[in-house]
């Protein structure tokens, strides 16, 4: 996440929480690595210059585009994978790896993403209407909005964007859709809900919380991300790490409730005297970028990393 577009680098690309989020998985220096979320390879690069000769770093990303940039990294420490993180252990199975010392999920959407009008993930450029983080599979924004009765399209924007004024939005867009010319451009998209939506935050687009919605929705970002924190646990090896980089709060709510679930124990009210029981993870902490950090980069600000430590506890089943 985060990153300013100049002329030479068109998509450029700031890593968020960077020395952070790598300290905070880097629990051995020979240990194997996953780094779930590739994008441009901010952080898979500072973990390799982190690790011993005997380390090992497995990368996966979904964006074909990520894959064809982690080539450049020749180190035969290093692998990638073109898969979702939520697949991570059949991928790592495949590698013969069973087991790993540490995990990094970076969640947010890269500037190369962003900032590429053929990606359709932005509101401030003229594109398709795509938001497909694999570009390879799966139904786009646009076929989604071409298909979906406006009940499906209302909850999808309420649950994932939060929105208010939800309805009205699927509403507009099932009429836009009955004329006979539903909409497959981001600036349509924009230009609807800037119409519907009648009051907005100081400082926001009316569309922020519709196209963060359909994101969700088309790349299944919340079923990923539970997948893959359940995924991370069970590869972790005692003493590994998980450290994860959320950027709104429906994914940071996720994460510190699986934290949360994995290391408190609830008071069982039948067995007041019972020996409490163990745990799989330790709670390390929560960090939010810097001031220095949010000035230079400012997409950093709604960035919050949570790190955990696997325990010797075994998993419930």
């Amino acid at each position: 996440m985060g990153g300013v577009m100049n002329d030479e680098a068109p998509f450029r690309h700031t890593t968020v929480l960077l020395n952070e989020a790598v300290d905070g998985v880097l629990a051995r220096p020979d240990g194997t690595y996953v780094d779930g979320t590739f994008g441009r390879g901010g952080h898979s690069r500072l973990l390799l210059s982190k690790l011993g000769p005997g380390g090992r770093l497995i990368a996966i990303d979904r964006d074909p585009e990520a894959i064809a940039a982690a080539q450049a990294i020749d180190d035969p420490r290093f692998t990638i994978c073109h898969s979702g993180f939520a697949d991570m252990a059949a991928q790592l199975a495949a590698l013969g790896v069973h087991q790993v010392d540490g995990v990094l999920l970076d969640l947010g959407v890269s500037s190369p993403q962003i900032d590429n009008p053929a990606r359709g993930f932005s509101f401030r450029f003229e594109g398709p209407l795509d938001m497909r983080m694999d570009t390879t599979r799966g139904m786009s924004a646009a076929d989604f909005l071409a298909s979906a009765d406006e009940r499906e399209i209302a909850r999808v924007i309420k649950d994932y964007g939060e929105e208010r004024f939800a309805g009205q939005i699927a509403k507009a867009l099932v009429a836009r859709r009955e004329t006979g010319a539903p909409l497959t451009r981001t600036d349509e998209l924009r230009e609807l809900v800037a119409r519907t939506v009648k009051t907005r935050e100081p400082g926001q687009d009316p569309a922020t919380r519709t196209f963060q919605a359909l994101r969700i929705h088309v790349n299944r970002e919340l079923e990923e991300l539970e997948q893959g924190l359940n995924a991370a646990l069970r590869l972790l090896s005692p003493g590994g790490r998980l450290s994860v980089i959320s950027f709104h709060s429906l994914e940071d709510r996720r994460v510190k409730q699986f934290i949360a679930a994995h290391s408190k124990a609830e008071f069982d009210r039948r067995a007041p005297f019972a020996p409490p029981p163990a745990l799989a993870l330790k709670a390390l902490g929560r960090v939010m970028p810097s001031a220095a950090e949010v000035a230079a980069n400012p997409r950093s600000r709604s960035a919050v990393l949570r790190v955990a430590e696997r325990t010797d506890a075994p998993l419930k089943d």
